[in-house]
């Protein structure tokens, strides 16, 4: 029997290769599948394997964009008659960010992948993009995934990683449910097991130590580390080959958990506080990609993005602002520059911020402690959406907006209404 696996990739993706040398290894056929493809090309596949990168440049949020094509539709029907399906890295964002995993009801989002942090001794030491090698131990039982059940009961699995936004945020009572189920497939440990929540051990600062989650039927995985850089991962592959060959489903049972989020609040800015927003110079791709991702979704929307800086100082307004604009922390003037948010009664601006914002930390560390800013008591950092409505129905039309999360993941990121 050729088992035929669709490799998926999104303008961005970069790991198509080693994930074809991977497949072939297992003994099964590798196909191109772009995320344009026709649906015959889909169907023929008997599994598929969304690979790694940075599909749509990581626009808005790490494959959310991604999340959001046709082909997502498709691939969730595929994995419902119980063909296998494995997301890496940037592939397990657009897996997390479309709910197919962990499978809530209506694949509402309930888990978030945010940017690392890496602790020491309960302190960051470290955010942004890390690649290293990290050890990975089975917490559940092989036999209940399509990708585990080649490996050792007691394995440890020392695999290359690569991200920026690898860190799982996942509520506690979701998590309970997810360690009932066996969805919590991979977590970080150390060469002999152990988990600790500190780097180097957790790489990210991930709830739980999480590597890889699944949905509760078992075979869709999304997995942060590189599975298909190293034979080290192989057995996931061929695990993979003898699930479609053996035609095994396993039971899908239905998660109880809901996410009641809150749309969004009223912005409302203290006393002591300073508000910078920041323009771009140039046009800001990002906001383009999202307006034409709204667009092809039926939004008659034009959208425009802006930096949002809330500095909160005890005294010497003018002159603390004076000195954080000479060392260029918060935007730089050659290709930034200071502006204001639009007034007119069709656009309708949102600011989104993260929950903890560890980049923002670090640019306050800098300003404090390298410059020697003093007086400055805390620094907020968001993005302002602007969104151009005509449309008589706006209020509708907003929250129809933000419930497509392309704006911001409720898990990570809150959202208030400016104007």
């Amino acid at each position: 029997m050729k088992i035929n696996i669709g490799v998926v990739q999104f303008p961005g993706s970069n790991t198509e290769r080693e994930t074809y040398l991977a497949v072939k290894r297992a003994g099964m056929h590798p196909i191109e599948i772009l995320w344009n493809a026709d649906l015959k090309s889909i169907q023929q596949c008997h599994g598929y394997i969304i690979s790694g990168g940075f599909s749509f440049e990581d626009r808005s949020r790490a494959g959310v964009i991604a999340s959001l094509e046709p082909i997502m539709n498709i691939l969730k029907t595929e994995s419902e008659k119980g063909k296998p399906m494995l997301g890496i890295c940037n592939g397990a964002q657009i897996l997390v960010e479309s709910g197919l995993v962990p499978g809530a009801l209506n694949n509402q989002t309930t888990v978030a992948l945010a940017d690392n942090k890496r602790i020491v001794s309960g302190q960051i030491i470290g955010t942004g993009y890390f690649n290293d090698w990290a050890n990975l131990k089975l917490s559940v039982p092989k036999k209940n995934n399509a990708f585990t059940m080649h490996l050792d009961e007691e394995e440890i699995l020392n695999i290359p990683f690569a991200h920026a936004e690898g860190r799982f945020i996942i509520p506690k009572i979701l998590l309970n449910e997810l360690k009932q189920n066996g969805q919590t497939v991979f977590r970080y440990c150390d060469p002999g097991g152990k988990t600790s929540n500190e780097f180097p051990i957790n790489p990210n600062g991930s709830d739980y130590n999480l590597a890889a989650i699944s949905n509760t039927a078992g075979n869709l995985l999304a997995m942060m580390p590189h599975p298909e850089r190293t034979s080290f991962g192989d057995k996931l592959f061929s695990s993979m080959k003898e699930y479609v060959e053996k035609e095994i489903h396993f039971d899908k049972v239905e998660l109880s958990y809901q996410y009641n989020k809150e749309k969004f609040s009223k912005y409302i800015k203290s006393g002591n506080t300073k508000t910078w927003i920041v323009d771009l110079v140039i046009t800001d791709n990002e906001a383009i990609t999202v307006q034409n991702a709204l667009q092809k979704r039926g939004f008659e929307v034009l959208v425009t993005k802006q930096q949002h800086w809330e500095i909160t100082h005890s005294e010497n307004a003018e002159n603390i602002l004076k000195l954080i604009e000479s060392t260029g922390e918060l935007f730089n003037s050659n290709k930034e520059y200071l502006s204001k948010i639009p007034k007119n009664k069709e656009t309708h601006s949102l600011l989104t911020r993260q929950k903890e914002d560890v980049f923002c930390q670090k640019k306050f560390d800098s300003l404090t402690r390298r410059f020697k800013i003093k007086n400055l008591l805390e620094l907020k950092r968001g993005v302002v959406w602007n969104i151009t409505i005509k449309n008589a129905k706006f209020e509708t039309i907003l929250n129809n907006i933000l419930d497509t999360n392309i704006l911001h993941n409720p898990l990570s990121h809150e959202c208030f209404r400016i104007s």
